[in-house]
């Protein structure tokens, strides 16, 4: 919306300019040359527009762009007035002065173009102005780039609708692509993954509370680096965080001192603590690998090894912790059984 009004306000100024140039009366008396200039400076802005309109689109503040636009845009118009005053010297023959009206359709066109580039390259106005990353920093809402694992794996968006992220999602052009290929892909099990990905990310963008933007653009670092790299570079560009699963790239984007959120690592953080000589109930699935262990998880996910569990497979029976061991692939409980819970207090819970 900004961009429209900017855009009807671009094409009346030039309108006004046009008008203020045929109330010279220094133009030639013929009844076509006021409709010709005025026509002609609108057509002129509405090519400038369309250029703009085909170049791409992105997002900025539009206040500060509005304000940091125009002074670039009339500094441009200065140098360059500077740089073709040689040939503006006015015409003592003919009495004609051309140089105030180049410099007006001038400053026309380079304020409009100054102001239409700031507010479509959101990303790199930080490093323009240091005071506005600064300010974004103070609220701690910087860019998450998501991975091509965390957008396959689903739980993402769980998070998101949670409420729990206010940032800035920002997904990369080359990662849309991946999912794309993967979807695309002759293996089943690849396919499914793809086309998972693509409707986890479409139920993300539709969501009007969440702030998804793609980004489309190529960074010069980016040439000749696999995806991976292109993440991590990405995510220092904007100098946000990468989310992903991927264990590999959790260390390389580390290496770089990239921020990292880990949804493997959240999901354990979440995760229910047990102290040893707290008991749980869980139903035996499996026979343990040692004599006598019994196997279950609990809801989370959390394996829990039960020590006289064996003979109650298929059973829902209380167990004494004893001990709590974390990994990398998550948390185990070991245990020790109590007894076994009736079916009366199963039918109860």
């Amino acid at each position: 919306m900004a961009l429209v009004i900017l855009r009807c306000v671009f094409i009346l100024v030039a309108a006004g300019v046009g008008f203020q140039i045929i109330q010279a009366d220094k133009l030639p008396q013929e009844p076509y040359v006021p409709w010709l200039v005025v026509g002609g400076l609108i057509m002129l802005a509405g090519s400038v527009i369309a250029v703009d309109v085909f170049s791409g689109r992105k997002r900025l503040d539009t206040i500060t762009a509005v304000y940091f636009g125009l002074i670039i845009g009339l500094f441009l118009t200065y140098v360059m007035m500077i740089a073709l005053s040689p040939w503006l010297e006015p015409d003592t023959a003919k009495q004609m002065n051309w140089a105030p009206w180049v410099t007006l359709i001038l400053g026309m066109i380079l304020c409009y173009t100054c102001v239409s580039i700031l507010m479509q390259t959101k990303d790199d106005f930080r490093f323009i102005i240091p005071y506005v990353e600064f300010a974004k920093e103070i609220k701690g809402l910087k860019p998450l780039v998501l991975d091509t694992s965390v957008v396959i794996d689903g739980r993402i968006a769980d998070v998101i609708e949670t409420r729990i992220i206010d940032n800035q999602l920002i997904m990369p052009q080359f990662v849309v692509a991946e999912l794309q290929a993967i979807a695309d892909s002759s293996d089943k099990l690849k396919r499914g993954r793809g086309r998972r990905g693509l409707d986890i990310l479409n139920r993300i963008r539709s969501d009007a509370k969440v702030d998804l933007v793609i980004f489309d653009r190529e960074l010069p670092q980016f040439a000749g680096q696999p995806v991976d790299q292109k993440l991590v570079l990405l995510a220092k560009h904007l100098e946000g965080k990468v989310v992903t699963n991927d264990y590999n790239l959790n260390k390389v984007a580390k290496l770089h001192n990239v921020g990292v959120i880990n949804l493997n690592e959240l999901s354990n953080a979440l995760k229910p603590m047990f102290m040893p000589g707290e008991t749980l109930q869980v139903r035996v699935i499996k026979p343990g690998e040692e004599s006598g262990q019994g196997v279950g998880y609990l809801e989370d996910g959390t394996m829990v090894v039960i020590e006289g569990g064996r003979e109650h497979v298929s059973e829902n029976v209380v167990a004494l912790v004893t001990s709590v061991l974390q990994t990398s692939a998550g948390r185990m409980v070991f245990g020790r059984f109590e007894h076994r819970v009736p079916a009366a207090t199963k039918a109860d819970a």
